[in-house]
């Protein structure tokens, strides 16, 4: 039952952390074009539109920084797996764009206080 609960949590987590990043992200000008996108290769948070760039969102949420902080979790890999998987989100709309940007959105929500938002354009 505790793990059922901690994954609950956890879900409950990355989606507060997701609507959030979406409103700061609207808030700068963007058009929020998908969320959770998923494919047999993966998933994106958010797909975006500023201006004429795609934007690829990858969002990460913690509780705290006990293992980390939110960017630390965002690799090399991850970034080249969200680079295939724009692409992928490209072809399955139909879409053609001049350029595609890699974001990260990480936010600490600790038990008590505001949560703490960073924004990061241009990843990867």
């Amino acid at each position: 039952m505790a793990k059922t609960t901690t994954a609950a949590i956890k879900q409950a987590l990355g989606a507060y952390g997701e609507v959030l990043a979406a409103r700061h992200l609207v808030e700068q000008g963007m058009v929020v074009l998908d969320r959770n996108w998923r494919c047999d290769a993966g998933e994106i948070d958010l797909v975006l539109r500023d201006g004429d760039v795609l934007v690829v969102c990858e969002v990460k949420t913690r509780s705290s920084l006990r293992y980390g902080t939110p960017h630390e979790a965002v690799t090399d890999i991850k970034v080249a797996r969200l680079r295939r998987l724009a692409t992928r989100w490209l072809e399955a709309r139909g879409v053609a764009v001049r350029d595609i940007r890699i974001d990260m959105v990480g936010i600490v929500r600790p038990r008590r206080g505001a949560s703490i938002l960073d924004h990061v354009r241009g990843i990867g």
